[in-house]
């Protein structure tokens, strides 16, 4: 069973009392992934290193968590041999656990991980000619229930922890096999930690799109996303990390200033009635507040154009006359805008049908013509439930003992 109950109500609200940046571990040690060079010297300090030693410590197993990727104290070459148990006593380098790995057949990779408490989410990594995309989660769970995603059905538990968020990108960065040096070889040679890039790599962009608004996590996504940008850890460019939001305007703003990543907005509907009624986060924020937002979004440019996603819902929001009318919204705004139209991904119980291809191209033609990109989304993932609003913890769907036997099939199927 897990550890922490349900959140019980919508919102900024994290249901443990004092802020956490770290999960309580049954074996008392701190988990150290997700945490800061300076949080990392502070914990170091408390633990009893001397102030100088803790800073120095604090930066070489900086470098080997974000740069190198280890996860065993005992890799660390260039630390005392005497002073790695005593790091292993009191310290981890943790990872999500992985409970159950999916590949699709177009190359989708869903995971479903679970956290040191005892709860489950999802992130899924998209492969693509020219690039990789990891969409990621900021919650277990999701408070906003927009008709149309799957995810959207779930109860909100709780609020990712920044190692909860940045540790997908680890385990990826693991299972990719994309650390710098991956086989361990030759750690003793000289290399300039700062000049790390993901250029060349599977893993090159990251999307906050997984379960969970991160806007009501903002300050567990901010410090997981600082960790993912240092130039000294992970390396990888604001310009490739886009985080989507349902519309929480208060904290658009800072998302610019404080993180600066791209934005992308689930629009999905260009009237109130409609968006109330798919998005109902359009109760508290309407479109023209919402649009009001992101005309003001630091950064943003015709460079780095804001995404409006916009699911095609069948007889709903895909006629030609809403059409019009966003691109009229758009441009009335003068917003540096790129629309992305998703396919409706079905699921058991949605109260809603796919928008049928010639539908949806005629949609596009029309933003198209009105100066606009529109691409339509190729759906991925769908036979692992891992396209756009498919995300839910495959918990709910399996039992533990089924897993338990599809894994012992898969390992008898390995070895035969």
């Amino acid at each position: 069973m897990a550890d922490t109950n349900l959140m019980s109500i919508p919102g900024q609200v994290d249901p443990v009392p004092v802020a956490r940046d770290i999960t309580p571990r049954a074996d008392g040690r701190l988990d150290l992934i997700g945490l800061p060079k300076e949080r990392i010297r502070e914990l170091f300090e408390d633990a009893g290193l001397e102030p100088k030693q803790a800073k120095l410590r604090s930066k070489q197993v900086f470098h080997w968590l974000y740069h190198r990727g280890v996860t065993d104290f005992d890799a660390m070459t260039d630390i005392a041999k005497t002073m790695r148990p005593w790091l292993t006593e009191r310290f981890v380098i943790g990872r999500p656990e992985v409970v159950e790995a999916q590949h699709s057949t177009d190359g989708t990779r869903k995971w479903l991980l679970k956290t040191a408490d005892g709860h489950e989410f999802e992130m899924v990594f998209i492969p693509d000619a020219d690039r990789g995309t990891l969409c990621v989660s900021s919650q277990v769970g999701c408070t906003l229930n927009c008709r149309f995603c799957h995810t959207g059905t779930m109860k909100l538990v709780r609020n990712l922890t920044p190692g909860e968020i940045v540790g997908q990108v680890m385990l990826a960065r693991d299972a990719l096999g994309e650390w710098p040096k991956g086989s361990m070889a030759g750690l003793d040679e000289a290399e300039d930690e700062g000049h790390y890039s993901s250029d060349g790599r599977l893993l090159t962009n990251i999307v906050m799109m997984g379960m969970g608004e991160p806007l009501y996590n903002f300050d567990n996504v901010k410090s997981a996303l600082k960790l993912v940008m240092d130039g000294a850890g992970l390396a990888l460019s604001k310009r490739r990390i886009t985080l989507s939001t349902s519309g929480v305007v208060p904290a658009m703003q800072r998302c610019g200033e404080e993180i600066g990543v791209n934005l992308a907005v689930s629009l999905h509907a260009v009237t109130k009635e409609i968006r109330d009624e798919i998005v109902p986060l359009n109760k508290k924020y309407g479109i023209e507040e919402l649009l009001e937002a992101c005309a003001a979004y630091p950064g943003a440019s015709n460079a780095r154009r804001i995404t409006f996603e916009y699911v095609m819902l069948k007889d709903k929001n895909d006629s030609d006359e809403h059409a019009h009318e966003l691109v009229r919204l758009l441009k009335q705004y003068n917003l540096p805008a790129k629309v992305n139209l998703i396919p409706f991904n079905p699921w058991p119980g949605a109260a809603y049908e796919t928008s049928t291809p010639e539908r949806v191209r005629s949609f596009s033609n029309i933003v198209f013509e009105g100066g606009i990109s529109a691409p339509v989304r190729t759906p991925r993932g769908r036979d692992i439930d891992a396209a756009c609003g498919q995300l839910k913890t495959a918990a709910e769907k399996k039992s533990r003992a089924q897993r338990d036997r599809e894994a012992a099939e898969a390992a008898e199927a390995a070895g035969a």
